[in-house]
């Protein structure tokens, strides 16, 4: 890369938001780059679980995926409050999503986009130039997409993070189990099991995927977050889940829910998506697919500029993304206004039954089966909302 040439398209951040917005850029004409602070593989903290959706969005080809990586079928939840009796939802003729890790997933996902990857090169400044704008004093670029995280540095270049923010933070850890440790492990590989906290502040969960266990919990309120993860992790034990004496790190990381998230998407030659967007569910904060399905909305938008990376023009992506996953909502919804009291009393006799735990807490809030996978060609095609 000279100082001579320049980027149609640099992408700031090489998960799965920047390498499906390069995958998709595919055969656009488009000179496009990734730019990423790590060399890949590498590890990333997350759940990592992918739904049927996300597979069709990205035309993965499982049975290839699979050959020499983890690729853990779903097939059934448990649900609970903590402290309270679990609920079990099986679903019985597929998978109803996948278990994956992410250094593996996220480095798949790269290596097939077709994008140059500056790899190791960490953003430091972006300064505008008649053309778009000159990234850490050498490349050239007439549009910069944000793609990396909450803590994005384009975000943060351009101003658009919010000063009050409402964020959630979550401490876990993935590692493959000793044999002693699986034997002692009851946690079926089919079923992952989810915990909400009786203040409804966040979540647990213990997710099994073949020979590795992951264990996270993620809260609204980051007061003492540690602790939390520290008393999950005690009461997992006592409930006999998950083995004694495990002493691998719980790594933080943190995220903007949807309907809180107060930044702007796009200014001149500017695009974010993905987490950098602030666009993860907000009732079970998973950010995989609104990260993919960002970028294939992204993706549609710039071939539509046809070179025109103006704000009025980008601005067609927010339109879609509101179409996608409704409007943002920064002052709080009715159930939020509800007394703190009334609303742990619903939540604790809803968590008891199968209906809630199913069609709701599973269905809609982390399958969110109500709504059809993205097409590449049309992205708009399936927007609406249940």
């Amino acid at each position: 890369m000279t100082t001579e040439s320049v980027i149609d398209v640099l992408i700031i951040g090489g998960g799965p938001a920047g390498s499906s917005l390069a995958w998709a850029l595919r055969g656009s004409g488009l000179v496009v780059a990734i730019m990423d602070k790590q060399t890949f593989p590498r590890q990333k903290v997350c759940a990592g679980w992918v739904t049927p959706a996300v597979i069709e969005e990205l035309q993965i080809d499982l049975e290839d995926y699979a050959k020499d990586r983890v690729l853990q079928p779903i097939t059934g939840f448990r649900i609970s409050q903590l402290g309270q009796k679990q609920v079990q939802s099986k679903y019985p003729d597929e998978p109803v999503s996948y278990g994956i890790r992410r250094i593996e997933f996220d480095d798949y996902l790269l290596q097939r986009c077709g994008a140059e990857l500056l790899l190791g090169q960490a953003f430091k400044s972006m300064e505008v130039t008649s053309e778009g704008w000159l990234v850490n004093d050498s490349i050239r670029a007439r549009l910069v997409v944000g793609a990396g995280g909450h803590f994005c540095p384009v975000a943060r270049a351009i101003g658009s993070k919010g000063v009050s923010e409402t964020a959630v933070a979550a401490q876990e850890a993935e590692f493959r189990m000793t044999d002693a440790q699986r034997e002692a492990c009851s946690i079926d590989e089919e079923v992952p099991e989810l915990f909400f906290t009786p203040d409804l502040l966040g979540y647990g969960w213990v997710f099994r995927k073949g020979d590795y266990l992951n264990i996270g919990l993620g809260r609204e309120d980051k007061k003492r977050l540690s602790s939390h993860v520290q008393d999950f992790c005690d009461y997992l034990v006592a409930q006999g889940k998950i083995p004694e004496g495990i002493t691998e790190k719980y790594n933080g990381h943190a995220y903007l829910l949807y309907n809180h998230a107060e930044r702007n998407l796009v200014k001149d030659n500017v695009l974010l998506i993905g987490d950098s967007a602030g666009l993860a569910y907000p009732q079970s904060g998973e950010g995989i697919r609104p990260a993919v399905e960002s970028a294939l909305l992204a993706a549609h938008t710039i071939k539509a500029c046809k070179g025109n990376y103006s704000a009025d023009c980008l601005q067609a992506y927010s339109s879609e993304l509101e179409k996608r996953f409704g409007k943002r909502l920064p002052e709080p919804g009715l159930m939020e206004r509800l007394p703190v009291g009334i609303k742990q009393l619903f939540a604790s006799q809803l968590m008891k039954t199968h209906w809630f735990t199913k069609n709701v807490v599973t269905d809609k809030w982390f399958l969110h089966s109500h709504q059809p996978a993205l097409t590449e060609e049309v992205p708009t095609r399936h927007q609406d909302r249940s």
